[in-house]
């Protein structure tokens, strides 16, 4: 972890709204917290992914924590990144115990600065729940606001003499001190987890989550002035469960994505792509997208390939990987029991579906899968059938957990195995089950076709 103490940067107030986007932007930075089915990968801390293309997800520091929190009850959850006028950046994160109760209390959030997303100040707290500190403060986001020269930070809390939850804002222009709070956004009933993205065709376009439609829903204005905003699109996300909406900007064409943490009925992801000023939105299957591995509650910033290149020099990238099948969205290639096959994540153990790509036992042109949880245990194929078995050293074993990776049978863009042993059998799926087999239909195009990914 590359931490510093250099002092809070104190950013030079700009002039018009910061900007989504720098010109020379051509890459993305996701911030994100862990969670695991069942607990075992819970990891209250920063952690850092970067992308070509807002979609595909490469986790920094063998996703691994970035920032570790320090300050306040020394655990964090909704990191969020903005960069500053002044080219720096400050992310802010919710204040909660590690490993505890994210209901508790706490009038603080964590902040840190930096100058290049790799040198950080040290961790600390600013106060922004005034009015009522025994609420929570939640889902913490930075927007620019150029009529008062100061930076609003927006966040979720239920204001003394209120029976439901608004979105509160406070301004600051160090990051070290903040205003008295006032309400934002408020509806009448329940909302959390505001991002507020500025000067977007004359518009500012505020979204959050609706605990009374239960959907993620937007707002808009002209100005970014407290109580300005109005609902503008009904549509925004149809699953219940979904919270913490993230909007995304494509470097590439003119279009817009909106990022969603479902936690039911399996905690994922869910992405809509659509038009941000017309509010309508179509979402994408799992096939499309791949966030990193216990992702949760995300923030996402474009940057330069410089700041990319420097990121993944400083922290590195990921030693595994993770196969997810084509026809098959969400499901990705695991060990059961010493069987091969595909399951949807999450689950756990999640490290059954994480692996070694190695050069192959037999033939260094090839690959084999080591597995990262059971180390020295391969993917073979005995009697067609693919299972997890230790390597016994032998040119048979060798030979059988070999395979060739070649371009995608249903997808090119995609990879398919080519067993070493077998040259017209693929490494395939079968009613979720792994095996080789001679591929001749449509069907089993498709089951032989994965994404090689993180």
């Amino acid at each position: 972890m590359a931490l510093s103490t250099a002092s809070p940067i104190h950013a030079a107030p700009g002039t018009s709204a910061a900007p989504a986007a720098a010109a020379t932007d051509a890459a993305y930075v996701m911030g994100y917290f862990k969670e695991s089915l069942k607990g075992s990968g819970n990891v209250n801390a920063v952690h850092f992914a970067v992308s070509d293309d807002g979609l595909e997800w490469t986790p920094l520091n063998d996703n691994d924590a970035i920032l570790t929190p320090t300050a306040g009850t020394k655990g964090i959850r909704d990191p969020f990144l903005h960069r500053l006028n002044n080219g720096t950046w400050a992310l802010v994160a919710t204040d909660i115990p590690a490993g505890g109760s994210f209901t508790k209390p706490n009038p603080n959030i964590h902040v840190w600065t930096s100058s290049d997303l790799v040198s950080w100040s040290d961790d600390r707290l600013i106060t922004v729940n005034k009015v009522n500190p025994d609420s929570y403060s939640w889902a913490p986001a930075i927007h620019w606001d150029a009529q008062r020269q100061a930076y609003g930070i927006t966040f979720s809390t239920v204001p003394e003499g209120y029976d439901h939850s608004v979105i509160m804002v406070v301004y600051t222009t160090d990051f070290v001190t903040a205003t008295e709070p006032e309400v934002f956004h408020d509806t009448g009933s329940g909302i959390i987890d505001s991002h507020l993205v500025t000067g977007v065709g004359g518009y500012n376009y505020l979204y959050y989550k609706d605990n009374a439609t239960r959907k993620l829903v937007g707002a808009r204005s002209t100005s970014v002035a407290a109580g300005s905003f109005t609902h503008y699109t009904a549509s925004a996300g149809q699953n219940a469960c979904t919270e913490a909406p993230t909007l995304v900007k494509s470097l590439k064409e003119d279009t817009w994505w909106l990022w969603g943490d479902t936690f039911c009925p399996n905690a994922k992801f869910d992405v809509w792509q659509g038009d941000l000023a017309a509010g309508t939105w179509s979402k994408l299957g799992r096939q499309s997208y791949t966030a990193p591995l216990n992702a949760k509650h995300n923030t996402i910033h474009p940057i330069t390939t410089a700041d990319r290149d420097r990121l993944l020099a400083n922290y590195g990238g990921t030693s595994w990987n993770r196969l997810k099948s084509l026809n098959y969205p969400g499901h990705y290639v695991r060990h059961a029991n010493y069987v091969g096959t595909i399951s949807e994540q999450p689950f756990e153990p999640y490290q059954d579906s994480q692996w070694r790509l190695v050069a192959g036992l037999s033939d260094a042109k090839g690959m084999s899968f080591e597995s990262v949880n059971f180390p020295g245990y391969y993917l073979r194929h005995e009697n067609f059938e693919v299972k997890l078995v230790r390597n016994d050293g032998t040119s048979r074993f060798a030979a059988d957990a070999t395979f060739h990776r070649v371009a995608g049978l249903a997808d090119a863009n995609w990879s398919s195995f080519r067993a070493a042993t077998h040259p017209t059998r693929y490494l395939r799926h079968s009613n979720l089950v792994l095996r080789i087999d001679e591929i001749t239909t449509a069907t089993g195009r498709a089951d032989a076709t994965f994404r090689v990914g993180y």
